[in-house]
């Protein structure tokens, strides 16, 4: 099939996709764990596969995953919150309520300090999960001592996911002959961002941000949650900023999802100030990552090494045999432009519309931590069919729709996929 009449029946094939990246507040309200966004911990209601055409067998799978589970960026986000609690009881300005937080920070702190930015034991069982079901999955594709490529970014959390994810693998079976790089040379496709994109997702002097300064201060209202946690209000008028306050609590309440010290902040905020917090972290994350309808596709354009990169290590998969799997490991900022570049689902819809941008794209649906994208290839085993060759898609380890017509979704014919994402490179 020609390539441009692929692009005609992807684009006929597009409305009926299902709209997997919607949500709505009475969902969020039922799950508060959803309004930490991409600080999601990892779903485990894991589908069932769709059993492959009679006949085809797994032979190669493509992978990339964004790190598992994590502290907060640095220690930092978790001490300035203490601190201030600290300086509060030493005053004796805080509520009753304030005195529980205080108490619960100190605990959070006892864990967190020295761990800003890496994984945490909940991230390397995450990809621990992840690795076996894909073992148990395909087993035809670990079999015997094939090769295995690991490469991750240079950022610590990604290499130890990467090391989580082999490590179970090699326990599965120890014959896998798995390399393991972590090396700038290959950050041009792991994490590319060009300065033109960077530009434009600046939300400090980008075109989207006084927009957003705007969007953020709407709905940033901390007066109800400051007044529950301080006393004196001479101390809120000398010592605390209110709306960083509340956003500091909003991270670290996000995250303790991540962490093993099982304790809540969700108690201290309103459903609808929760949400609106949220939906500004996810309106941010969309300028940055996904397709904004101002970027003109700037943004999703950096997940274009990436892809060229699935596309010929599956080349180089099919035509020479002996590797089992690639697998590559980065971060949210990857996942989001892949899956909107490759049009999986609607999660490269593009609005310029920030109220509502909420109904069409959610952030903890694209890539929660240890989000992942993996191409599962099969083979025909009949004689002289050698290169009839399908492949189908998850995301999150659950099947998924590309805008490429087939007869029997999941699987896809690799020759149309391919011509068609080829097309997508400008190839």
């Amino acid at each position: 099939m020609k390539p441009k009449h692929i692009l005609s029946i992807a684009l006929c094939c597009a409305c009926l996709l299902p709209m997997q990246a919607q949500t709505t507040r009475e969902e969020m309200k039922a799950n508060p764990a959803q309004t930490g966004g991409v600080y999601l911990a990892y779903p485990t209601d894991i589908p069932a596969q769709t059993p492959a055409p009679k006949g085809y067998k797994p032979f190669y799978i493509s992978h990339y995953g964004r790190h598992g589970s994590r502290y907060l960026i640095g220690d930092r986000d978790y001490k300035w919150v203490l601190d201030l609690f600290a300086a509060a009881h030493r005053s004796a300005a805080l509520t009753p309520l304030g005195e529980d937080v205080y108490g619960r920070l100190q605990q959070v702190w006892a864990e967190a300090e020295g761990h800003g930015g890496d994984l945490s034991p909940l991230g390397v069982r995450q990809h621990r999960g992840i690795a076996e079901r894909m073992f148990r999955s395909f087993p035809e594709v670990f079999k015997g001592t094939p090769v295995i490529s690991a490469r991750s970014t240079v950022v610590l959390r990604c290499a130890m996911s990467m090391a989580a994810f082999g490590d179970r693998l090699k326990e599965l079976n120890p014959g896998l002959r798995i390399s393991y790089e972590a090396s700038q040379k290959y950050m041009d496709y792991l994490n590319y961002h060009s300065e033109e994109s960077n530009r434009f997702t600046s939300l400090t002097d980008g075109p989207c941000a006084e927009e957003y300064r705007k969007f953020k201060e709407e709905r940033t209202r901390p007066d109800r949650l400051v007044a529950s946690l301080f006393s004196d209000a001479d101390f809120i008028r000398k010592q605390v900023n209110p709306g960083e306050l509340m956003w500091g609590l909003y991270w670290i309440a996000s995250d303790m999802q991540n962490m093993e010290t099982p304790l809540s902040f969700y108690d201290l905020f309103e459903p609808d100030e929760l949400f609106a917090l949220w939906e500004t972290f996810n309106y941010h994350f969309y300028i940055g990552n996904a397709n904004h309808a101002d970027g003109h596709n700037l943004v999703i354009d950096n997940a274009k090494p990436l892809l060229k990169n699935i596309l010929d290590s599956a080349d180089e998969a099919i035509a020479n045999g002996g590797t089992a799997a690639t697998l590559r490991f980065g971060h949210d900022g990857n996942v989001i432009p892949l899956v909107a570049l490759m049009q999986i689902e609607n999660f490269g819809v593009f609005t310029a519309d920030a109220d509502s941008l909420y109904t069409l794209w959610t952030d903890f649906k694209v890539v929660p931590m240890a989000g992942n994208l993996q191409l599962i290839f099969f083979r025909n085993t009949k004689k002289g069919q050698e290169d009839d060759i399908l492949v189908k898609i998850l995301h999150n380890e659950r099947e998924v729709h590309i805008p490429v017509a087939t007869d029997r979704f999941p699987y896809y014919r690799w020759a149309d996929v391919e011509a068609f994402y080829r097309q997508v490179l400008g190839e």
